[in-house]
């Protein structure tokens, strides 16, 4: 835990008013055939929208925005011919990209060790420990040829390539066999070569217990420190690219190693990593990323999107796909590898590479980028690594030479180890990850200006109220349900989304209004209520808010009810099943919250129309996860409302920083919000604007009551 002040939410702190967002549960209930027209709701959840498929309404809608941004993209790269503008779009390529991480982070000293050398027939192996942030420590091995000496300070001639091999999600990272063979067979060829261990694999796990025990790793524990990444608009890319820049900072200080012949080359979230650091570190003069590039068109219809740091915000909004990270550099040599049973698509993968090779060819340079196609599935098989090796031995040493990997004796994870313990969270004052969100959190708080709810609109992407669209659509005949009278209808809120709702106004119906005693007058307040399980998840509450006198509009919000995206989980369940159709939204530039924020403050506006025309502000009641978007849009459109009534939700977004792991928060993200606001801000907000906000049973960011 951090030592920033804790939340009392009984008091009357700014700290203390907040609500939002509680772990939400997947609705399980499959889609049936029945029309609630009949009269004749099928189960437990009433279902308005007609067939089956109403959960893929999400990603179809997200499909059609994919489309036309990639066509936007497409047709730009066809028109983009001059040189003159083909530099200033990489160059603002690069400068978003970076924007969009985070940042760079300034470098320190690295203060680096060897703790240890192994020696092979052939190749010797330095077992490197250096800090590329004060207290946060990098692991690593170098690979050297056995011939290698210090050169004297004059016999520069003397000096090797270095090249950098990022591991993939691999458990053990440095120490998994197919990285050791690719760092070795360089070395066997004359070359340095320096494997590293990401952050969450090998030996920097970076949430275990005292005895270097962890739950998380690989693709889990990215994401798990990238839902915290996105609302301080950074991303875990940052951490990765950051590290891969220090260990070129390593290479370039070794005596050996020529600091202009570097190279890098690695595999899956390797070659992620290789891709993204060729597009932005200068130093890097031969590429070969392995079984990672594809196209966004491609990997998104198929598999879908990735962990967080393969998943850089609004990228395809301002036109960066795969194919850029290969471009950004031209003319730095570039090899694609890739495997034809991949599960990034073979297809998208020689789509990126025909548009790179287009524009290699249109500037000259044909010939630095090529492509290499094995016929297996995902992974850094033999035949990439020689091409790796080959393609690094070309343009690195000047030797274009057939390379072959012999049978080569790996280290065993105990040999290649650097720390003693094997975890350098074990080491004494390390600095994980999570501290270092911590240590950027307090920054941005401390430089946080004046709530504007305008920045508010701009970050969570909610357009003015006379942008927003809507139409009526089907409206079915009323129906009784546990004592309340419901009549189903549907609303659409833009192109593309219907909002299946229930409603007990008053009306036309065949079935008599059971009611208390007491019908509301015209001017009587009308509530709208939302839950993250959908419009029916409580009909208690609904008839509780109705017989005390008021008109209930519910509404299944997109992605929820019967739009609920139900076989779309991301990696683990704590993601939600949302979690592809969230990403996708997320590569977009588009938020859950402000899309949910813009279906609350439309039905708002046909809620609070009252006959005579005037306009009546409603009271808005949500339930779980989606008090985010409720507050959001309350905050940017006070005036819709009247009350604003909360249960269950997050009591703030720096909360989720400072306990590390969450369940199903990865929803409910603004990117770069925290340097603006927190949901308390939105709470105190709301009250000034003369609205009244109730909160009721505030959660932690596992979902559990404070």
């Amino acid at each position: 835990m951090s030592g920033r002040q804790r939340f009392n939410v009984a008091g009357t702190t700014l700290a203390g008013f907040l609500l939002t967002a509680l772990a939400f549960a997947v609705a399980t209930s499959s889609q049936a055939d029945d029309d609630p027209q009949d009269g004749q709701p099928p189960d437990a959840e009433i279902r308005v929208l007609k067939g089956d498929g109403h959960g893929q309404m999400m990603q179809r809608y997200l499909f059609a925005e994919l489309d036309r941004a990639s066509g936007r993209r497409d047709k730009a790269f066809k028109e983009r011919t001059a040189r003159v503008a083909i530099d200033a779009h990489h160059a603002d390529l690069r400068r978003r990209f970076v924007d969009a991480i985070g940042g760079l982070t300034p470098r320190t000293p690295l203060n680096a060790q060897v703790t240890g050398t192994v020696r092979r027939d052939g190749f010797v192996v330095e077992k490197i420990l250096f800090e590329s942030r004060p207290n946060h420590h990098v692991t690593a091995a170098l690979f050297l040829p056995e011939s290698s000496a210090e050169p004297d300070a004059e016999d520069s001639k003397r000096r090797i390539p270095g090249v950098l091999i990022p591991c993939g999600h691999a458990e053990l990272a440095k120490a998994d066999p197919k990285y050791q063979r690719a760092a070795a067979l360089l070395a066997l060829n004359g070359m340095a070569a320096l494997v590293f261990d990401p952050i969450d694999q090998g030996e920097r796990m970076q949430l275990i217990d005292r005895d270097g025990n962890y739950e998380f790793w690989g693709t889990k524990g990215h994401l798990t420190v990238g839902i915290g990444c996105i609302l301080l608009g950074s991303n875990t890319a940052e951490f990765m690219i950051h590290d891969g820049m220090r260990a070129i900072d390593y290479l370039q200080s070794r005596p050996e190693i020529d600091p202009e012949r570097i190279g890098c080359m690695g595999n899956s979230g390797g070659g992620t990593q290789t891709a993204y650091l060729a597009a932005l570190d200068d130093r890097i003069k031969a590429a070969a990323p392995s079984c990672y590039i594809t196209s966004f068109p491609r990997l998104l219809k198929s598999r879908g999107g990735q962990d967080s740091e393969q998943t850089i915000y609004a990228q395809l909004a301002w036109g960066m796909d795969h194919a850029d990270y290969l471009t950004m550099r031209v003319p730095t040599p570039q090899l694609v590898c890739a495997a034809t049973g991949d599960f990034f698509d073979i297809r998208g993968t020689w789509d990126s590479f025909r548009q790179a090779k287009r524009l290699y060819s249109r500037l000259g340079h044909a010939e630095r980028i090529a492509i290499v196609e094995h016929d297996g599935p995902h992974g850094y098989a033999k035949p990439l690594r020689e091409a790796s090796a080959r393609w690094m031995a070309r343009w690195l040493l000047g030797e274009d030479r057939a390379i072959v990997e012999p049978e080569i004796e790996v280290l065993t994870p105990e040999e290649i180890q650097v720390t003693a313990r094997g975890q350098v969270m074990l080491l004494a004052g390390e600095r994980s990850v999570y501290d270092l969100n911590d240590e950027r959190l307090a920054r941005l708080e401390k430089a946080r200006g004046e709530f504007d709810a305008g920045r508010v609109r701009a970050l969570a992407g909610i357009r003015r109220l006379r942008l927003l669209t809507q139409g009526d659509g089907m409206r079915h005949l009323a129906f009784e349900r546990d004592g309340l009278t419901l009549r189903p209808r549907t609303f659409a809120t833009e192109k593309g989304i219907q909002l299946p709702m229930l409603t007990t106004f008053p009306g036309p119906s065949d079935l008599k209004v059971i009611r208390a005693p007491g019908s509301p007058a015209e001017d009587a307040t009308r509530v709208l209520f939302v839950h993250q399980d959908g419009k029916s998840a409580d009909l208690e509450a609904i008839r509780r808010i109705y017989q005390s006198g008021h008109d209930v509009m519910a509404v299944d919000l997109r992605g929820t009810g019967e739009t609920l995206q139900k076989n779309g989980f991301f990696y683990a369940r704590r993601f939600g099943s949302d979690g592809l159709d969230v990403i996708m939204a997320y590569l977009l530039g588009k938020s859950y919250v402000g899309m949910r924020a813009e279906d609350i403050l439309v039905c708002a506006q046909e809620l609070n129309r009252r006959r005579d025309g005037a306009m009546q502000p409603v009271r808005l009641v949500a339930h779980g996860h989606v008090t985010v978007p409720a507050l959001h849009a309350a905050a940017v459109e006070p005036q819709l409302f009247t009350e604003v009534e909360l249960h269950g939700g997050l009591v703030s977004w720096a909360k989720l920083i400072e306990q590390r792991v969450s369940y199903r928060q990865l929803v409910n993200h603004v990117h770069g919000a925290l340097a603006h606001y927190d949901l308390p801000d939105l709470v105190a907000a709301i009250r000034a604007a003369g609205v009244k906000v109730t909160i009721h049973g505030a959660t932690d960011a596992l979902g559990q009551p404070l």
